[in-house]
């Protein structure tokens, strides 16, 4: 037993905003961040909230799924930037979709977190304790950004994506997870510091760091491993996956990893040029968009990957 996945939808923020926008507010350019990034617009959260946002990608996915709120046993958020420490925001969903019968938790995998819920979900699902699911993966993280930082707050965007996985013979077929958490500090963003009788420190929480070269070595030899790893499980090749939906970082790292798989890069769809990097979200906006599209049938075989802070990867290889 397996888990497929039923149904998937997405919200992005209403408000776009541009290369050519934030280069009125800061030293930087179109043409500078495009041709580092591959990213020339992102959502930019005003009113909508992680949870909100996750929200409305959850009925989506439920609608395609042609499944009722109550209907699932279980809700995940992959997410590093909930509107609350607690309650979590799968909890939040869970009351705002009226998903009255399903536990709800978070994971915080930071860009792999979609694909930790994933993986979480059919720990349950093969175990035989549940057997309908909800996962998202769901970023707010411009409320993380210091907007003074031209060199990171650039790439990062807003927005939510959702897919509803249930009880199947047929659909995830193997998938790998990893952390390295010696080399966590590349990626950060620190919560409060200690602010009691005893000590006193600012009680604001930090903005997110990175090293960007660290990263990219990071992503760039562990993405293609991971992925080869999964394919060799499943007894596939390369040429047998219809399309690699990779986290969505950077066009540079998406690129080296088609050259080191030695597969077409047309086979890896991207969605960065206009949301840029939305963390746990990346890979479930990109299905969600994929699936709209028309782009997958029946039995097609594709990849999933996400890659991060933590550090952080997970790949899987499944059926459509």
């Amino acid at each position: 037993m397996t888990i497929r996945i039923i149904g998937t939808g997405s919200c992005l923020p209403e408000n776009i905003v541009t290369n050519d926008d934030l280069a009125k507010i800061m030293d930087t350019s179109d043409e500078w961040i495009s041709s580092r990034t591959g990213i020339r617009a992102r959502h930019l959260a005003k009113e909508e909230t992680t949870a909100q946002m996750s929200a409305k990608a959850a009925k989506q996915a439920l609608e395609e799924a042609d499944m009722k709120a109550e209907d699932l046993d279980l809700i995940i958020v992959g997410t590093l930037s909930g509107d609350y420490v607690t309650p979590s925001t799968a909890c939040e969903v869970q009351s705002l979709i009226g998903a009255d019968h399903a536990v709800a938790f978070d994971v915080n995998a930071a860009c792999s977190g979609f694909m930790f819920a994933m993986n979480t979900a059919y720990a349950y699902i093969h175990s035989g304790i549940y057997k309908n699911a909800l996962i998202i993966g769901a970023e707010t993280l411009s409320k993380l950004m210091d907007w003074n930082d031209r060199s990171t707050c650039v790439l990062f965007g807003d927005g939510a994506g959702a897919a509803v996985v249930t009880a199947d013979d047929t659909g995830l077929m193997k998938f790998t997870q990893g952390s390295d958490g010696s080399k966590g500090m590349v990626l950060a963003c620190k919560n409060r510091l200690n602010n009691n009788p005893l000590v006193q420190n600012p009680t604001e929480p930090d903005y997110v760091y990175m090293d960007g070269q660290e990263v990219y070595k990071f992503a760039v030899s562990t993405v293609p491993a991971s992925i080869k790893k999964v394919l060799e499980e499943a007894g596939l090749e390369v040429s047998d996956i219809k399309y690699f939906l990779l986290h969505q970082a950077n066009i540079r790292i998406i690129q080296s990893v088609a050259k080191r798989l030695k597969a077409d890069p047309d086979k890896f769809p991207t969605t960065l040029e206009h949301c840029g990097n939305i963390s746990a979200g990346s890979v479930p906006i990109l299905l969600d968009e994929v699936n709209k599209k028309g782009m997958l049938q029946r039995g097609d075989k594709i990849v999933l990957a996400g890659f991060g802070a933590g550090l952080t990867w997970s790949a899987s290889v499944m059926e459509w």
